[in-house]
């Protein structure tokens, strides 16, 4: 009898909720169970109970952005497991590199589509 296949996780993380739903879609598509936050400080409660597998990060929001939650995540225990995705507007050579040398694992330009997040997970190792 083989072992149950463990379920892939992701968290979508967006004040958005337009693009939580968007991106809800093309992740649970490709056979994710999804969870979602609408800010950095409610998805650092979120990874303080369960590891998501990957992490769908906006830059840009209330509370806490994303590249506060995302350099917090990293230094806690544990916190190198999760696949890092930014996904948000900012496309300056210079916001991209800060937030790779956060610990980002992917870079994805909003508006993104299923085939360009498809192509981006592909490329961070997650599918």
């Amino acid at each position: 009898m083989q072992p149950p296949v463990e379920a892939r996780t992701c968290l979508i993380v967006d004040d958005s909720r337009i693009i939580r739903k968007v991106a809800r879609r093309i992740v649970e598509g490709l056979g994710f169970e999804v969870d979602e936050a609408a800010d950095g400080a409610e998805a650092l409660a979120y990874c303080a109970t369960a590891t998501p597998e990957v992490i769908l990060l906006d830059w840009n929001m209330p509370v806490m952005d994303g590249l506060t939650f995302l350099r917090r995540l990293r230094a806690q225990p544990g916190g190198d497991r999760p696949k890092v995705l930014f996904c948000t507007i900012e496309t300056e050579a210079e916001r991209i590199e800060e937030a790779l040398e956060a610990g980002a694992d992917e870079y994805v330009m909003k508006p993104f589509d299923g085939e360009i997040l498809e192509s981006k997970l592909a490329e961070a190792g997650i599918i």
